[in-house]
C-alpha cells in the first residue's frame, strides 16, 4: 500500500472530532488578546454556531475559557498557563532560574523575565521586579510577536535551520524589513552569546538578553532584562555591568540543568 495512503488512514483511524473542535478553539483565542465573539469564532474555523456552542461550554465548565460579561466576548483564562507550569521541564527551570532571577534583580535593581516559545510567539513565564518603586516589567503569561524582541533572537539564534524555518512560519508574516532584521541579527547573537538592543515596543529601554542551555545543549529558555537607566538611587548599574551579571547568571542557571555534561 502506498505509504501516504496509508498515513491517511490511520489518521482516520484516530480521529476525535470534538477534541479537535475543542483545541481548534483555545488555539484560535490563544492568538487574540481581544476575546472572540461566537459567530466570530465559528465564522473563522468555518463551524456552525451550535458547534461551537457546545464545545465552548464545556471549555467555560472546565475553567480553561471565559465568557465576559461586558461584552459577551470568550477569552482564555490563565488555566493553560497554569497547567504547562506542572509539566515537570517547565516547573524545574523556573524553579532553578526563579531565585537566581530575583537575587540578580534586587542586586543590580532592574527587573528581569524568563520566556520561552509557543506557538512561533515569545511566551513569559516568569517575572521578577526589582526592589525600586519605578520598574519596566513584563506580564507574566504575555505572548510576545517573536520579531519584536530581544528575547526571541535568542531563542531562534541557535537552533538547527530547519528547526529555525519552522519557528518563521509559524510566527507569521512580518513587514519585508523587521523580518530580514531578525534574521540577519541572529549570527551576531549567535557570535556575542547575548542579545543587546534597543526596544521595538517602549522608546529609551535597552533590552539585553542572555540564552538559557539544558543538558542537551539547545536554547531552553531566555532571560532578559528590560534595561532602564537610572539617575538616581542607591543601587546604579550601567547597562553593562547588567549585560555581564545577566550572562553570568545564565550560564549558572545552564550549568544546573545540566549544560556541558554531553
Amino acid at each position: 500500500m502506498d505509504k501516504k495512503l496509508e498515513e491517511q488512514i490511520d489518521a482516520e483511524k484516530y480521529r476525535a472530532p470534538a477534541l479537535s473542535k475543542g483545541l481548534d478553539i483555545l488555539e484560535l483565542l490563544a492568538s487574540d488578546a481581544e476575546g472572540l465573539s461566537q459567530v466570530e469564532i465559528a465564522k473563522q474555523l468555518g463551524r456552525t454556531t451550535s458547534e461551537i456552542f457546545r464545545m465552548l461550554m464545556v471549555l467555560v465548565q472546565r475553567g480553561y475559557v471565559e465568557q465576559r460579561a461586558e461584552d459577551e466576548r470568550y477569552a482564555l483564562t490563565t488555566k493553560m498557563f497554569e497547567v504547562a507550569h506542572r509539566h515537570p521541564p517547565i516547573k524545574r527551570l523556573t524553579s532553578i532560574a526563579g531565585e537566581a532571577m530575583q537575587r540578580l534583580a534586587d542586586h543590580v535593581n532592574q527587573s528581569m523575565h524568563l520566556s520561552i516559545i509557543h506557538s512561533g510567539r515569545v511566551l513569559v513565564i516568569a517575572q521578577v521586579d526589582c526592589p525600586d518603586n519605578n520598574v519596566t516589567s513584563v506580564r507574566l503569561g504575555a505572548h510576545i510577536p517573536l520579531y519584536d524582541t530581544a528575547s526571541g533572537r535568542v531563542l531562534a539564534a541557535w537552533m538547527e535551520p530547519a528547526a529555525q524555518e519552522r519557528l518563521l512560519a509559524e510566527a507569521g508574516q512580518e513587514p519585508k524589513d523587521k523580518y530580514e532584521a531578525f534574521v540577519t541579527d541572529l549570527e551576531n547573537v549567535r557570535e556575542v552569546g547575548y542579545c543587546e538592543s534597543p526596544s521595538l515596543t517602549i522608546a529609551g529601554v535597552q533590552n539585553i538578553s542572555a540564552p538559557v542551555f539544558d543538558f542537551s545543549g539547545q536554547v531552553v529558555a531566555a532571560v532578559t532584562i528590560p534595561f532602564i537607566k537610572r539617575i538616581s538611587g542607591t543601587s546604579i548599574f550601567s547597562a553593562r555591568e547588567c549585560r555581564a551579571a545577566l550572562v553570568a547568571m545564565a550560564k549558572d542557571i545552564s550549568r544546573q540543568l545540566g549544560a556541558g555534561a554531553r
